[in-house]
């Protein structure tokens, strides 16, 4: 199993509030997380760096439960970055109303288990076909569901940044949990929404499918985001199964 990542503060903001990390495990399967801060310039970047951390430390305790099951333990970790951002943002004045993203996955076994809150997202990707594994928590996709809007209309939607979800907005974590099959030669990626924003799939499984060597894929997807204007800040992860 291989994996690249990179970040990026994008061409408009100041600073970057995403954050990310990936760790190979003894049992050769792969843990890798993506944040999207939010709260302003100095709290959504100690959000998201705060639930990348809580988030891997928790997950990579010697001590867990023995024959824990995967979805437990990569909830557990979700939980616990929950409440570190939930605590953080109601005990420090300039951390108020501060919270971010989660995407993350556990890659091994020929299978993922992906966790999500907010809109940062996990794609699957293999041969000729990529799909969506999460959902995003937002506004415009509330209303594609609902049949109000087409997936074309979201991307353009002067609120398709309004997510309903967020790790530290409440105490309690009510994030998503999927199961995805992984073949040999499959994909993961996972992303901020600086990246999908602006990138649309298509062009995300040319550059994997079809692109150049694999470990420029990662800089390849973030100069498309840049020579779009890349708004926000732009983080992918891309694991290759």
């Amino acid at each position: 199993m291989n994996i690249w990542g990179i970040t990026h503060k994008g061409v408009i903001r100041e600073e970057n509030q995403d954050a990310y990390a990936y760790e190979m495990l003894p049992d050769n399967r792969m843990i890798a997380i993506v944040c999207d801060g939010m709260g302003g310039a100095k709290a959504g970047n100690i959000a998201s760096n705060l639930a990348v951390t809580t988030f891997m430390a928790e997950f990579l305790r010697e001590d867990a439960p023995v024959g824990e099951p995967d979805e437990k333990k990569i909830e557990r970790a979700a939980d616990c970055a929950n409440h570190a951002v939930f605590y953080r943002a109601r005990t420090d004045f300039d951390c108020n109303g501060m919270g971010t993203t989660l995407v993350a996955a556990l890659v091994g076994g020929e299978h993922a288990v992906v966790l999500n809150e907010g809109d940062s997202r996990a794609y699957h990707i293999c041969e000729s076909e990529i799909h969506q594994v999460t959902r995003d928590h937002s506004l415009v996709e509330d209303l594609v569901q609902r049949g109000e809007l087409t997936p074309e209309q979201a991307r353009t939607h002067p609120h398709k940044n309004l997510i309903t979800r967020a790790l530290g907005a409440e105490e309690k974590l009510h994030a998503d949990l999927f199961h995805q099959e992984m073949k040999s030669g499959a994909f993961l990626l996972l992303c901020s929404d600086g990246l999908s924003n602006v990138v649309t799939e298509q062009e995300l499984l040319f550059e994997v499918i079809h692109g150049e060597e694999l470990n420029n894929c990662c800089t390849r997807l973030l100069n498309i985001a840049l020579q779009r204007g890349a708004p926000d800040n732009v983080t992918v992860e891309l694991i290759q199964y």
